[in-house]
C-alpha cells in the first residue's frame, strides 16, 4: 500500500506543481503589464524602475498562490485519477488492494497537506509579502490607501466611558496617517474634543498615535441659571501621543477588504467592533470563509475521487477535466454568492461560510458512492 500511496502522491503533487506555476505565470506577466505603466514615474528623487515594477509583481504572487490553490488542486487532482483510470492505472490499483475507503482517506491526507500549505500562505506568507509590497510603493510611488472620499471611520471607547469617533483620510502599510481627525464625546453626547492633524505615525509596539501639528480642541460646559454654556480652547502641539488600541492593521481593514488580512487579526478587529458596538456583519462572514476555505483542498480531492472510477480508454480525458473544472469554479461561484447573500440577509456568519463546502463534500461523496456501489 505504501508504494500505491507514493504513487499517488508523487503524481498528484507534480501535477498540482505544474498547474500552479502556470497559473503564477500567467498572472505574473498581466500583473507585469500592468505594472508597466507606472514605469518611469518620479516620485521625489526615486524613478520607478522595470526593476521596481518587477519587486511589486514578485511580492504579489503569494497571494494569488493562496488564491489558486484549491483550485489547482482540484485539477491536478482530476487530471490525475483521470488519466489513471484512462490506462487502467487504477483498475490495477485496486486490484492490489486499493480499496474505495482506502482511496478515500489517501487522498484525503493529499489534501490536509495542501489545507495546511494554503493556511501557511493565507495567513503568514502572502500578508508579510503585501505589506512589503505596499511600502514599497508607497516609497517608489507615494501610494496610499484610502476609502472613497471620506477616508476610514472608526469607533472606541476610552477609560473614561466616553465615545471616539476617529477618521483617517489615508494609511500607508507603514502606519504613516494622512489627515486623521478625532472627535470624542461623553456620556450625554457631547462633543468635548476635536483633535486635527495633517500626518501621523502608528506605533504599536505603545498603542499610540504620534500626530504632529495638531490642533486640539476642548470644550468645556457648564450650567448658568439653568442654560448650559460651553467654553473653548485651542492649542497647537507639534507632537501629540495620542493612546488608542486601533492598530493599523484595523486602519487597512477599514479602507480595503478584510480577506486581505491574516485570520488572528480579523478576529482582533471582529472583537474590536464588537465591543464599541459597531456592525461586524462582513468581518465575521469573511473570517469563517478564511477559516473553511484552506478546507476547500479537502473538498477538492474528494471532488476528485470520482474520477478515478470512470471508464474511458481513448479520448475524453479532456471532456472531463474541463467538467470537473467547471464544477470546482461553480463552487467558488457559490462561496461568494453566499458570501453577499449572507450579509444581504444577515444569516448567521458560519453557516454562511460554510454551506458551500458542506453542499459540494456531500454532492462529492454521494458521486463517490454511487460509483462505487454502481461498480
Amino acid at each position: 500500500m505504501k508504494t500505491l500511496r507514493n504513487l499517488i502522491y508523487r503524481d498528484v503533487i507534480s501535477a498540482i506543481g505544474f498547474v500552479v506555476m502556470a497559473f503564477l505565470a500567467m498572472f505574473f506577466f498581466f500583473d507585469l503589464l500592468d505594472e508597466m505603466g507606472d514605469v518611469g514615474r518620479q516620485f521625489g528623487d526615486v524613478t520607478y524602475s522595470v526593476w521596481h515594477a518587477l519587486l511589486a509583481v514578485s511580492l504579489g504572487l503569494p497571494n494569488h498562490l493562496y488564491e489558486l490553490l484549491p483550485i489547482a488542486v482540484l485539477i491536478g487532482s482530476i487530471f490525475v485519477m483521470a488519466r489513471f483510470a484512462q490506462s487502467s492505472e487504477y483498475t490495477i490499483m485496486r486490484t492490489s488492494g486499493l480499496g474505495p475507503w482506502l482511496a478515500l482517506r489517501t487522498m484525503l491526507t493529499l489534501g490536509a497537506g495542501f489545507v495546511v500549505l494554503t493556511v501557511l500562505v493565507g495567513d503568514y506568507l502572502a500578508p508579510a509579502a503585501e505589506r512589503m509590497a505596499l511600502v514599497a510603493r508607497a516609497q517608489y510611488l507615494g501610494e496610499t490607501s484610502t476609502a472613497g472620499s471620506t477616508g476610514a471611520w472608526l469607533k472606541e471607547k476610552n477609560s473614561e466611558g466616553n465615545t471616539l469617533a476617529i477618521n483617517v483620510r489615508a494609511v500607508r502599510a507603514d502606519g504613516a496617517l494622512s489627515e486623521v481627525r478625532v472627535f470624542e464625546f461623553d456620556k450625554q453626547g457631547r462633543m468635548v474634543l476635536r483633535i486635527g492633524a495633517q500626518t501621523g505615525q502608528v506605533h504599536e509596539d505603545a498603542n499610540l498615535w504620534a500626530l504632529n501639528n495638531a490642533n486640539v480642541a476642548r470644550f468645556d460646559y457648564a450650567s448658568t441659571a439653568g442654560a448650559e454654556t460651553a467654553q473653548l480652547s485651542r492649542e497647537v502641539l507639534p507632537i501629540l501621543e495620542w493612546p488608542t488600541s486601533i492598530t493599523s492593521e484595523m486602519l487597512v481593514a477599514a479602507v480595503h477588504k478584510p480577506d486581505r488580512m491574516p485570520t488572528l487579526e480579523l478576529f482582533q478587529f471582529i472583537q474590536h467592533l464588537n465591543a464599541n458596538d459597531q456592525s461586524a456583519q462582513k468581518y465575521e462572514i469573511e473570517f469563517w470563509r478564511k477559516v473553511f476555505y484552506p478546507l476547500s483542498c479537502l473538498v477538492m480531492v474528494v471532488l476528485a475521487l470520482p474520477f478515478a472510477y470512470l471508464h474511458f480508454r481513448s479520448g475524453g480525458i479532456a471532456g472531463y477535466v474541463f467538467g470537473g473544472v467547471m464544477a470546482g469554479i461553480s463552487f467558488f461561484l457559490l462561496n461568494n454568492v453566499f458570501g453577499y447573500a449572507g450579509n444581504l440577509q444577515n444569516w448567521p456568519p458560519m453557516l454562511t461560510a460554510a454551506a458551500p463546502g458542506l453542499i459540494y463534500s456531500m454532492l462529492s461523496l454521494g458521486a463517490f458512492a454511487w460509483l462505487v456501489i454502481r461498480r
